[in-house]
């Protein structure tokens, strides 16, 4: 549960810290509210018409996988970011964020239900929203602090490294789950 914590710290804070920031990015670019409220709608769409594809793909490979992809899409993306340069390239960027969203919420869920534990389950999702949310909003407010030095390119090719180390995190944790749940089964198999 370690890794997947440090793992998914690493993508919320990325998230956390490059969103306020994208919606500035953003209004820079499309300069109507009709144009700002159709990306956003575009992001909301594409994730809610792919949730249901995603859920089966989840099913099928688990969510360790789909969160990798996740992270690894992210990481990418927010290279791109800084070199957009019209609403069309906005909107078709918001399409692939929705989607990567979609993949990151559903797999998240997968794994969360798959994971081993002692005591309440909800103690456990508990423990981890904390930790995740801990790390977003000390991130998100050091972040404004740290814009007084660099341009806002800055936290797009930040946080792409964060979406990195989250999927290095996500790799590690699943290698430790695989582990862990290989233990327990050979010690209810002696039982």
């Amino acid at each position: 549960m370690k890794w997947f914590i440090y793992s998914q710290s690493f993508a919320m804070t990325a998230a956390s810290v490059s969103f306020p920031f994208y919606l500035l990015f953003i209004q820079n670019l499309g300069r109507s509210f009709s144009s700002f409220g159709f990306a956003y709608g575009l992001f909301t769409l594409s994730a809610a018409v792919s949730h249901r594809l995603i859920g089966k793909w989840a099913d099928k490979s688990g969510g360790y996988g789909l969160l990798v992809v996740y992270a690894i899409g992210m990481s990418f993306l927010f290279l791109l970011i800084p070199s957009v340069t019209s609403i069309k390239m906005v909107y078709f960027l918001q399409i692939f964020l929705g989607v990567l969203g979609a993949v990151q919420k559903t797999s998240e869920k997968v794994v969360l239900s798959e994971m081993p534990y002692n005591g309440g389950r909800g103690k456990m999702i508990g423990n981890y929203h904390f930790w995740t949310s801990l790390c977003s909003s000390f991130a998100v407010m050091g972040t404004g602090l740290l814009l007084n030095y660099f341009t806002i390119h800055f936290i797009f090719y930040g946080s792409s490294i964060f979406f990195l180390a989250s999927s290095i995190c996500l790799v590690i944790s699943h290698t430790d789950y695989i582990r862990t749940h290989r233990q327990c089964e050979k010690g209810n198999k002696a039982n």
